[in-house]
């Protein structure tokens, strides 16, 4: 280990968010040691509530009635359509019996939806997706109103989930909190040949039972899936913050060593409550240098584009302020030390079993390059991070993972796959946008040329499917913004747009909306802010108009003179699939680089 000191960037860039967050995080921890002295003591309530509190308890009755330890809620994200949380079904009987091998008990304190993005992907129920980040996080707040409990357990793993568990229980700081996760599916067919079979498909080359046969080759068990999306960057988040058990991200499900962390996480829970020594408050151990490091491990691993959006959306729970601006500033020091699909070949199991999250946040607290002085909630700070788990015979232990166990999957800080992080602002007279530079060949990182303008994603693959788009083409796809829609994400672009760039056109996408962290390889200015709805730039383009997109310089413009035309209109509002339910929503949202958080903004947060 070289040990080097913190990198000039990175802290520069967390003063600054410090500086900006010092009133926000000093009412915001002001409220939560309020709340944490004002706690409900269960002893205090009256016997109606304690009754009605622990009447299912069953087993666990005598105990929670007598407090003869702590009681430990369970947020759980549980579905089994979902199939990265169809494994949760046994976690709460499992939690309850490993609770009272340490004088714990555990409840189940409610649930939250969770949404499959993959299933609603081009659907209308995209359109809902978004905002049941919201919808996740005030669930989380009613599971956690009961005050019964002296720690969460948070159940949740994919796309919104992770980031409204975490938004909702910041809103009980005061009080401890772990992230649970239940791991990823066993590998599939390559990730090559299904983009191969959905471009096939795209030009008509492939049938539908044979594109429905390579996808389910791809998702076929219980698990996360294995791409490097928002899930498994959600994963490795929890763990760049210290709000998972040392190296429990991708562990898949089923595995004996599974079980062990999970059982791990219960009863660290219960060992870090306020009666304890070793007290540790989510509040505490979500500050600006946590946030900070979920962003920098963005960056070296290429993680989803989506957290462009959701970092700075949980650090406003917390009462800090991160925008985009310190993103960028962050890519431009903090190298790319990861290439996982669909920025490499392998998936997340190649990536963990190359070294994983042991080795990322290992090579990078050698160089410098995260904040190894954050509280976690595990014994020995964040450097306990750079382990990787294991068993010796029935015992849980952890050791140091090596050197890389596949370069072309994972290289050291100190000689990376390029220098600087995979995500840069974008911005000009266009607005302010995120670009997923790891994504993208640098000889694509540059695209200029004529736009297309198109108000769905359906309009724009029809236009493919006619022949509309064989030439150079910045491809405009607007009111896909959070007050316009919701914003959903518009994946479904990018079999046809990468079809478009292997022909050898110039291509790239302009849009408000979001695209996953499987977006690929097609260059995309995304989440444009501000957005058309309401006369954005985007909303006075027209057909014809050149479009500058350029990583390497920033640029996000056009040559066309718009403060001389007028705003198209906005579509009407669609409904159906209970969009109309979601207009509270849509209206009271802010923009993308606030978190497009209608929940935050209402709340003055």
């Amino acid at each position: 280990m070289t040990n080097k000191t913190l990198n000039d960037t990175i802290h520069r860039v967390t003063r600054r968010v410090i500086e900006n967050s010092r009133d926000s995080r000093a009412d915001y921890l002001d409220l939560m040691d309020r709340e944490g002295e004002r706690q409900v003591n269960r002893g205090s309530l009256s016997c109606s509530n304690l009754a009605h509190a622990f009447a299912g308890a069953e087993e666990d009755q005598e105990a929670i009635r007598a407090a003869r330890g702590p009681n430990l809620g369970i947020v759980t994200a549980y579905n089994d359509m979902l199939s990265a949380h169809q494994p949760y079904y046994r976690y709460p009987e499992r939690m309850k019996i490993w609770a009272r091998e340490v004088g714990a008990t555990v409840q189940v304190a409610g649930g939250t939806p969770a949404m499959c993005d993959g299933v609603t992907q081009g659907e209308a129920g995209m359109e809902l997706s978004l905002f049941s980040r919201d919808t996740i996080a005030l669930s989380t707040t009613i599971a956690l109103s009961h005050a019964m409990y002296d720690g969460m357990a948070l159940l949740g793993i994919c796309d919104k989930i992770v980031p409204g568990l975490l938004m909702g229980a910041l809103r009980f700081g005061h009080l401890p909190a772990i992230f649970v996760p239940s791991g990823p599916m066993g590998t599939g067919i390559s990730n090559k040949e299904k983009q191969r079979t959905r471009q096939l498909y795209a030009e008509g080359k492939a049938t539908r039972d044979e594109l429905l046969a390579s996808e389910m080759g791809s998702y076929h068990s219980p698990g996360t899936c294995t791409f490097y999306g928002t899930a498994n960057s959600n994963q490795m988040m929890m763990e760049m913050m210290g709000l998972h058990v040392p190296g429990a991200a991708f562990v898949q499900p089923g595995a004996k060593l599974r079980q062990e962390l999970s059982r791990a996480a219960t009863h660290r829970l219960a060992a870090i409550g306020k009666s304890s020594e070793d007290f540790r408050p989510l509040a505490r151990v979500v500050d600006e240098k946590a946030i900070v490091n979920a962003a920098i491990g963005l960056l070296a691993t290429g993680g989803s584009t989506n957290h462009a959006i959701h970092i700075p959306a949980m650090a406003r729970a917390a009462g800090i302020r991160f925008d985009w601006n310190d993103l960028s500033e962050l890519s431009s020091a903090v190298p790319l030390v990861a290439r996982v699909y669909p920025n490499g070949s392998g998936d997340v199991n190649h990536f963990h079993e190359a070294g994983g999250m042991g080795y990322v946040i290992g090579t990078l607290l050698d160089e410098g390059l995260a904040h190894r002085d954050i509280l976690t909630i595990w014994d020995g700070g964040f450097e306990s991070y750079s382990k990787e788990p294991g068993m010796n015979g029935d015992d849980l232990t952890w050791r140091d993972p090596g050197p890389s166990g596949d370069m072309e999957m994972l290289r050291p800080a100190s000689d990376p796959f390029q220098a600087d992080g995979g995500m840069r602002l974008v911005q000009g007279n266009l607005g302010r946008a995120c670009f997923k530079s790891s994504a993208v060949k640098r000889e694509r990182w540059t695209i200029e040329a004529p736009c297309r303008v198109f108000e769905t994603q359906k309009d724009v693959n029809q236009a493919f499917e006619l022949g509309e788009l064989q030439c150079d083409v910045v491809v405009v796809v607007r009111f896909q913004g959070p007050r316009a829609n919701g914003m959903p994400e518009l994946h479904k672009l990018t079999p046809a747009l990468g079809v478009l760039q292997d022909r050898g056109y110039k291509v790239a996408l302009v849009t408000d909306g979001r695209m996953s962290g499987a977006s690929g390889k097609v260059p995309a200015a995304i989440h444009c802010t501000p957005e058309a709805l309401g006369g954005g730039p985007l909303s006075k383009l027209r057909d014809g108009d050149i479009v500058r997109v350029c990583a390497a310089t920033g640029q996000l413009s056009t040559d066309a003179d718009l403060d001389a035309r007028e705003p198209a209109p906005a579509p009407e509002p669609e409904t159906g699939m209970g969009r109309e339910l979601f207009a509270m929503f849509r209206s009271n949202a802010d923009g993308a680089e606030q978190g497009a958080s209608s929940m935050m903004a209402m709340a003055g947060l």
